[in-house]
């Protein structure tokens, strides 16, 4: 019998993934990571506080499986949070939950599993691994419900670590079916809410986080259009992103959106709509699950990027240049790209290429 261990938030998803990994053969091993004092810090966080710890811990007293809790404060903070803030401050927009991901849960998480001795690893993702015929290897795949895939978010997995990976949930379609689950197993938190905001930011309010946890404070400037012409003030720039519209508070002939932020001149550019679509995109801290040199083809790499997540993949061509930056040139123009955001690669096949951070 193959050990895993299984990151387990005390939700419905981590849950039923429990369930199924024991339905399939596994010593299943449950194990929790504390990450952030959300109730010190106002946060209602359903996936790294008290009540996650306690409810993954009855889960697990409920199925009959061994419960760990490992702290993990000090990482979090220093790969996450601070990462998060220092990012802010430089007029980007970044997504912690890759951080998080690729530091603590594929990270810190997979250290713990090589301790207590699990062949594998487990979470309650929506995605998929398998062996891929075309590239002779382990890759990671978009699920089977293309609306819950979350695999933009796993790009930095280590391509070592993929044929390691087990995502009990790869093939369900329908949240539904993994609540009826949960109930037919009496499991208590089958109806709990989804964790959908940023687990540390409480409220959902990114900007008062900021403003509580950086060290200088937002300073006011001007909003201006890409002529030079102002056209107000701003707040700080960690009040605002790309394609922004709302809050403003400035009027115009036709309504406008951020378009840029400049964080040397302090700036908030504006204007319309139009001025937001671009097909060239350029990337750093590139990550490869497939090897470059298994896709590139005359110096480029045709695939699908995905430049947010819950925007669509659109065709492009991808080339390296130097010092690893890499060019992603769309077929068609791009609405809002952002950078801090990350763009990921995928194949006609939804396997997983790599990714990378937009700049």
């Amino acid at each position: 019998m193959e050990r895993v261990l299984l990151g387990m938030s005390g939700g419905v998803d981590s849950s039923v993934s429990a369930i199924l990994l024991k339905e399939q053969g596994y010593e299943v091993i449950g194990c929790t990571m504390r990450l952030w004092d959300a109730e010190s810090d106002g946060a209602d966080s359903t996936c790294c506080g008290v009540d996650a710890v306690y409810d993954a811990k009855r889960v697990c007293d409920k199925l009959g499986i061994p419960h760990y809790t490992i702290n993990c404060k000090e990482e979090f903070k220093c790969k996450v949070v601070d990462y998060f803030i220092k990012e802010y401050t430089q007029a980007k927009t970044p997504n912690p939950c890759i951080e998080c991901n690729q530091y603590l849960k594929f990270g810190a998480f997979y250290q713990k599993a090589k301790e207590l001795e699990c062949k594998y690893i487990a979470t309650g993702h929506y995605a998929k691994t398998e062996y891929s015929k075309k590239y002779e290897q382990m890759v990671l795949k978009k699920a089977e419900e293309q609306k819950k895939d979350q695999t933009y978010f796993l790009y930095t997995i280590p391509q070592d670590l993929v044929e390691n990976i087990l995502f009990p949930l790869q093939n369900y379609t329908s949240k539904e079916d993994t609540r009826k689950i949960a109930k037919e197993n009496n499991l208590d938190i089958a109806e709990k809410k989804d964790s959908q905001e940023i687990c540390f930011i409480p409220n959902n309010s990114y900007q008062e986080f900021l403003k509580k946890h950086i060290q200088e404070k937002p300073k006011k400037g001007n909003i201006v259009l890409k002529t030079g012409e102002v056209l107000g003030k701003h707040e700080g720039l960690i009040n605002y992103t790309i394609g922004q519209r709302k809050g403003l508070g400035i009027s115009y002939k036709e309504p406008l959106y951020v378009i840029k932020i400049d964080s040397k001149k302090n700036e908030v550019i504006v204007g319309p709509e139009k001025e937001l679509y671009e097909n060239i995109l350029y990337a750093q801290n590139i990550h490869w699950i497939v090897p470059i040199e298994k896709t590139q083809k005359n110096g480029k790499i045709e695939c699908y990027a995905k430049i947010r997540y819950r925007a669509k993949e659109a065709k492009a061509n991808i080339c390296l240049e130097d010092n690893n930056i890499l060019k992603v040139e769309f077929e068609e123009p791009q609405r809002a790209i952002t950078p801090g955001q990350a763009v990921v690669f995928y194949d006609e096949e939804g396997v997983v290429l790599g990714g990378g951070k937009i700049i």
